[in-house]
């Protein structure tokens, strides 16, 4: 009776063991996903960055990218934990399970502030970006971003074409007579085609470039909340059989 009893209970070790690598396994490559979410946003979409005032949206990518990198090596560790069955290795991963889950928590929380007041933010510094800094001294990376943004977006202006009127830049000699940058025309290649305004020529949108922005943040906001809920589902998953193997080995030799 007690030989089957332990033997019920090595079958069940065993099986929580495998159960839990194949979690450690789609645990790590879970990490590969949230870090190269987080490195897209800041290479790839860096430019934008620089036209928003708060740091939220970049710490929000800086996070996700530290929490991939610590779901990796805690994906490695569990493994190891499992397979040597240490109730120290564990209890270690454990808690770095516990560290991530509240990084996740932290990423959701600054992403959810920065949905609330993403409109307001847009609406007070983004006009004012472009007309106060682009093509101006040491500001390159704003007249990038702003070029880039005209064009990938198809948008003239914060709210519209008009404010250019009020641009440092189109006011001045460096302009060449321009109405707004070339980036606003349809075909930017043609020189100095930022001297005719009329819709045949360049973009005008409803709601300007201020619309297209929000609504490209916000998609990607939910992107890394998705992300986030997604991974944490799975932690708390890992946590419960890391749970049930600590208890079934706790008779065990450490």
């Amino acid at each position: 009776m007690r030989e089957n009893k332990e033997k019920n209970e090595t079958c069940g070790t065993i099986f929580l063991k495998y159960l839990l690598f194949t979690f450690n396994f789609l645990f790590w490559l879970a990490g590969g996903a949230v870090m190269a979410v987080g490195i897209w946003t800041l290479v790839e979409k860096s430019d934008y960055i620089s036209l928003l005032s708060s740091k939220i949206y970049a710490v929000s990518a800086y996070i996700l990218i530290m929490a991939g990198v610590i779901v990796m090596v805690t994906g490695v560790l569990g493994c190891c934990a499992t397979f040597k069955e240490q109730r120290r290795l564990l209890r270690v991963y454990f808690v770095l399970l516990l560290c991530i889950f509240l990084l996740e928590i932290l990423a959701g929380v600054l992403a959810y502030i920065y949905y609330q007041q993403l409109n307001e933010e847009l609406k007070e510094n983004l006009r004012e970006t472009m007309v106060q800094k682009y093509h101006q001294p040491e500001q390159d990376h704003v007249t990038k971003a702003v070029n880039k943004l005209q064009q990938e977006f198809k948008c003239c202006g914060s709210n519209g074409s008009f404010d250019w009127v009020e641009s440092v830049w189109i006011r001045s000699v460096e302009a060449d007579s321009r109405l707004v940058p070339d980036s606003c025309c349809k075909s930017p290649v043609i020189k100095l085609c930022g001297r005719r305004d009329h819709p045949s020529n360049i973009y005008k949108v409803e709601g300007g470039c201020i619309t297209k922005l929000e609504n490209f943040i916000l998609n990607h906001l939910q992107i890394i909340g998705a992300v986030g809920v997604g991974i944490a589902c799975v932690q708390i998953v890992g946590m419960f059989f890391t749970c049930c193997l600590y208890r079934s080995l706790k008779s065990e030799p450490y």
